[in-house]
Formats: C-alpha cells, sequence, structure tokens
C-alpha cells in the first residue's frame, strides 16, 4: 500500500508566512509541555505538509489542492522540505516528553523519528533518479487522470482541477530530465534492465494517441455526471481534447524519446544500488527507512536463509502428506498446472470462493479480536482495464465510512484462476484481519493526530499482514494441505526477498542470480519471478519490511505469552498491537512492554 511525495513550490511561502506567525508562541507552549500545545503542533504540520504534497492530500480526501502539482524535482523544493522538516524538529523537542500523557508519548516518538529520517533521505543523491518502472509521477499520474482514481471527478470544479494538474506535469517532466542529465553525469543512473521497461510505459497505446478519445486521460470525459450542462460539457471536452493533445501526448513523448535516445546509453549494467556513487550509503538507509530497525544487510542475509530453509522443511511435509512423489520444483509445478487446481468457470465463482473463506473465520475473529472496524469491507472483481497487469490488493476505505475498504481480486481467465496460490493466505492477508483491520482501525481512531491517522511504514503494516497469515489455523483455515502449501509459498516469497534484496544490493548478485534464486525456492514463473527481481532493484530495501515486522510481531507474541502465562488473552494483544495505528518497530515494541507489564 504505501511511496514518495509530488509536492508543491507555491506552498513554500504559506508555510513560511506559517513559520514566522508561529514562532513566538512556541516557546511559551512549548515550555508549558501541555498535550494540547503538542497537539497543536501536529495539526499545524499536517497543514502545512498538505499543502506541500497535494497528491497524497487527494488521496487522504483533503481536496483543497486538488488542481495542484508542484515541482518537487528542483532544488528549491528540497531546501523547502529541510526547512521544513527541521523546523518542526527543533519546536517538537523543546516540549518535555516526560509530561506528556502515553498516547503523545508515542506521538513524540513517532513525529521525532519520521522528522529525522526525512532529514537523513534528503542528504541522499537519489534525487538524481527521479522515477523508474514501479514508482513515479508519470504512473502515478495516469492512476489519477484515469477517472477511476482518487483524483475525485463529480463537479465542474473537479474537471477543471485536473488540467492544473496536466500544466504542473509539463514543468515536473522538465526539470526530471535534468536530474537524470545530472545523474549521467555523476554516474548516479538506474540498472539497462529497468529503462527498457520504462520506456514502453511512456509510449503505451493509451498515452501515445493520435486521437485524445483514445487517451487514458479521457475517461473522465467519458463518464460526465448526469447533471452538467450542454455548454460545460462542450467546454471540458475540448479543454481535455486540448490538454491530451498538447500536454501530456508531447510530454510523455519528450520522457519515452529522452530515456531511449539519451539514457538507456548511459544505464548501468549493474543491479544492485550499490555500484553507485554513495551506493552502499543509500542502501544503508533504504534498509532502516523500510525495516525501521538498525539490523545490517547481513544479518537480514542470515535470516532470509534461516527462514527459506524452515519454510522448505514445511513444504517437503506438505508433499509428503499428499504422497507425492518427486522434488520440490516437481511438485511446485504440479500445483501450477494440474486441471484439478483450476476449477472455476465464471468470475462470480471465485468472487463466492473468497466469500466463503470470510464466512469460514467471521466466528473465529471474535475470540481474536475484542476491537473490529466500522468501515464497510467490499469483494471485488478488478477492473478489466487492469486485470492483466494488477495484483490483489486492499484499497482502504473512507475515515468516515463513505467507501468501504475493497479487496479487489484479478480475474483475466476463471477457467485459470489457481485455487493453489494461496486464495486463504491472500485473504488474511490483503482482506481481513490483515489489511482491513488494520488500516481502518487506524483512520476511524479520532484520538490520533492526522499524521498518524494516514500514517504508513510498511515494516509494521505489511508486517502485520503478513503475520495475519500465519494466524490461518486458529481462524479455521488451512485445513485443505494445498492450500496450506499455498500460505507457505506465500511465506516463502517473502523469505526470499530477505535473501534477494540484500544480495542485489549487498553482495554483488546479478539480476539473472535473484531470478533463478527465486524460482528455486517457490512456485513462480519466469516472468513473475523477473517482475519481482525488477521491483527490488527499483525500490532496494522495500521488500525487506514483510517478513522484517512479521518475525517482530510474532517475537512480541511469543515473549508475552511466556511472561504472562494464564494472564496473556490474544484478543488483548492483538487490540493493543492496532490500536495506536502503524509505527516504527522499536516505538511498537516500547508501547508493547509497557502494556505487558500493566497486564501482571
Amino acid at each position: 500500500m504505501k511511496y514518495l511525495a509530488h509536492a508543491a513550490l507555491a506552498a513554500a511561502a504559506l508555510w513560511l508566512a506559517g513559520c514566522q506567525s508561529s514562532t513566538s508562541s512556541d516557546k511559551t507552549q512549548a515550555a508549558s509541555g501541555g498535550n494540547k500545545d503538542l497537539s497543536g503542533l501536529f495539526s499545524q504540520y499536517w497543514e502545512k505538509q498538505s499543502r506541500l504534497d497535494p497528491l497524497a492530500a487527494t488521496g487522504q480526501g483533503d481536496n483543497r489542492f486538488n488542481d495542484q502539482l508542484p515541482n518537487d524535482q528542483t532544488q528549491a523544493y528540497r531546501d523547502t522540505l529541510r526547512n521544513f522538516y527541521q523546523d518542526y524538529l527543533t519546536r517538537l523537542e523543546k516540549f518535555n516528553r516526560n509530561n506528556l500523557d502515553d498516547n503523545d508519548k508515542i506521538s513524540y516518538d513517532i513525529f521525532q523519528y519520521e522528522m529525522k529520517q526525512r532529514l537523513d533521505g534528503l542528504k541522499l543523491n537519489t534525487w538524481m533518479m527521479p522515477f523508474q518502472q514501479f514508482w513515479g509521477l508519470p504512473l502515478t499520474l495516469g492512476q489519477y487522470g484515469s477517472g477511476s482514481g482518487n483524483q475525485p471527478f463529480k463537479t465542474v470544479k473537479d474537471y477543471d482541477n485536473w488540467l492544473g494538474r496536466v500544466h504542473g506535469f509539463v514543468a515536473w517532466s522538465d526539470s526530471a530530465i535534468g536530474n537524470f542529465r545530472r545523474g549521467m553525469k555523476a554516474g548516479v543512473v538506474l540498472p539497462k534492465a529497468l529503462v527498457v521497461k520504462m520506456i514502453p510505459q511512456m509510449r503505451g497505446k493509451d498515452i501515445a494517441v493520435t486521437d485524445p478519445s483514445q487517451s487514458l486521460f479521457y475517461g473522465p470525459i467519458k463518464a460526465f455526471p448526469k447533471d452538467f450542462s450542454e455548454a460545460d460539457k462542450k467546454r471540458l471536452t475540448e479543454a481535455y481534447r486540448q490538454a491530451i493533445m498538447t500536454e501530456l501526448v508531447p510530454t510523455y513523448k519528450k520522457l519515452g524519446d529522452f530515456l531511449a535516445t539519451e539514457y538507456l546509453p548511459k544505464a548501468r549494467p549493474t543491479s544492485g544500488i550499490a555500484a553507485v556513487p554513495g551506493g552502499p550509503g543509500i542502501y544503508t538507509y533504504d534498509v532502516a527507512y523500510w525495516t525501521t530497525t538498525s539490523k545490517t544487510p547481513q544479518e537480514i542475509y542470515q535470516t532470509g536463509l534461516a527462514e527459506v530453509a524452515r519454510i522448505k522443511g514445511e513444504m517437503e511435509k506438505v508433499k509428503a502428506q499428499v504422497g507425492f512423489k518427486g522434488d520440490l520444483p516437481t511438485f511446485f509445478n504440479y500445483l501450477k498446472t494440474d486441471k484439478k487446481f483450476m476449477p472455476y468457470t465464471q468470475p462470480s465463482q471465485v468472487l463466492d470462493a473468497f466469500r466463503k473463506i470470510q464466512a469460514t473465520i467471521d466466528p473465529n475473529l471474535k475470540k481474536m479480536f475484542g476491537r473490529t472496524p466500522k468501515t464497510p469491507f467490499e469483494i471485488r472483481q478488478t477492473e478489466a482495464f487492469r486485470a492483466a497487469s494488477a495484483s490483489a490488493e486492499y484499497n482502504p476505505g473512507a475515515p468516515d465510512g463513505s467507501r468501504p475498504g475493497i479487496f479487489y481480486v484479478p480475474i483475466v481467465d476463471a477457467k485459470t484462476f489457481n485455487t493453489t496460490s494461496g486464495m486463504e493466505s491472500l485473504f488474511l492477508h490483503e482482506a481481513i484481519p490483515g489489511h482491513h483491520y488494520q488500516t481502518s482501525l487506524q483512520q476511524e481512531n479520532q484520538d490520533l493526530p492526522k499524521f498518524r491517522q494516514f500514517a504508513w511504514y510498511g515494516a509494521m503494516g505489511e508486517g502485520w499482514a503478513l503475520y495475519c497469515e500465519s494466524l490461518g489455523k486458529e481462524l479455521g483455515l488451512y485445513t485443505d494441505p494445498y492450500q496450506y502449501m499455498g500460505a507457505l509459498g506465500d511465506e516463502m516469497h517473502r523469505a526470499v526477498r530477505l535473501v534477494v534484496d540484500t544480495g542485489l544490493h549487498s553482495r554483488n548478485m546479478t539480476r539473472e542470480e535473484a531470478i533463478n534464486y527465486m524460482m528455486a525456492q517457490e512456485p513462480i514463473s519466469e516472468d513473475g519471478a523477473t517482475a519481482e527481481i525488477e521491483r527490488y532493484m527499483a525500490i532496494p530495501g522495500q521488500a525487506l519490511s514483510y517478513k522484517t515486522g512479521q518475525l517482530k510481531i510474532r517475537e512480541l507474541r511469543t515473549k508475552y505469552e511466556k511472561e504472562l502465562g494464564s494472564k496473556f488473552k490474544l484478543s488483548d494483544f492483538h487490540d493493543e498491537l492496532l490500536k495506536d495505528g502503524v509505527m516504527p518497530l522499536a516505538v511498537l515494541e516500547t508501547k508493547m512492554d509497557a502494556w505487558a507489564a500493566k497486564q501482571k
């Protein structure tokens, strides 16, 4: 679920004005050390952060800045961020943490961690690689502008707002090309294998159009609300056709041509970030950023090897249980290809199978959770236009309940949908009690400041979802050995990530070696493994968050079960873990230790 800010130089003036007007009162507020004053600081921060990152604000339902797309590729913007984070860190540290209540102590610790981490990130030269094939504004823009994403298209003003963002994209792209060129001179460039994937993205058939009505960005025009006047429809249609043909098409063409003719020849043949100047330092930061720990790549690599070996042992037991003769790779191939594991003919049957999983776990959830979300939940088929390239995913609901949390299942062909892909573990991770419980409870908690209500730390958030996969047997699932094998395959995937991510970026493992290693350990196709490994090449460290978080949550549960004995109640443990939202793992452990001490 969650990535990098695109935000506003225009907001810098507003931010500076805000700082100047509030500085004089900070000293007296901080001296009093009151919780109310700290809450005020967090509110001011959130307001200014929303102005600096209006795309994120839109995603969180704050529609005040929906016409803005500032240029986050400039030095001036990075300087604005540096001053912004340093100012709020300084103001935070004037408060006496000891005078705060428990909730505000957690807020203090998370906020301090966040500001320091962001300041450290601004010291890196990663701005010389503005986007890649997995994340970045040229991809995000399509999600927002298609008419089916976070950007609202309900009113005439909404339609006009989007045109403002299109104008901002032209300037952003010119600056991004300038930063890529700076990187080419400094040797800070992306791997060739990734650039090859980026070029067709810029030249997609719904991007490089000659007829504007065939553009991805024409989607909102095809779906005008019924109450729009004919005059508004005519004006907006013409404005969108103009924006597509004179701004979007030429800008994507410029990016594609630059990547193909200038950048690709200078891209690097190596796979890991260690190969660029400052690369080892970048990876050290990335590992800390994504795992929220001080673990070294070497420690994580060894953990990965140990987990791969452990899970492989479990897989061998399942293979023996079902009486399969042959080695694990042959068993993987059997699971992937045997027709008996593809029983469906209609998408509705696949969706019903997931609904049956939900019905199975429902009675047992009540024993494991005292607190459950109010946000509605739905299972839906992924829309046809994006199903082919989509993974199953969870889309968070709106905090006010106006939009449900949605578990999306891509079904390109129901006849080839494989039940051994880990349907039960997938539901526990992406839906209930994984992302739906964690995200909804966090967003619904009005006692949290906004920066915590909408926070995301992959180590805890993805760690929780992966931990939920391990609850299958307790929830009444995994009674079918093939479903349990699917769950082991999912867990193996996360363990393999520890080996290949650290291997690529700190041990000179090549892309090809990483792909082969992954295919040897789990039932995955070569295309699937290639896409995964290239994702890790694009976002060093991100793939480490899942297993690192899961292992920490499981470690804490085991520790408290042992310490508290009969006083340990699993539902209380889960409720305490989720009630305050995601946070760095060290902050989580401190909070949970305090909870355990009170249970005694």
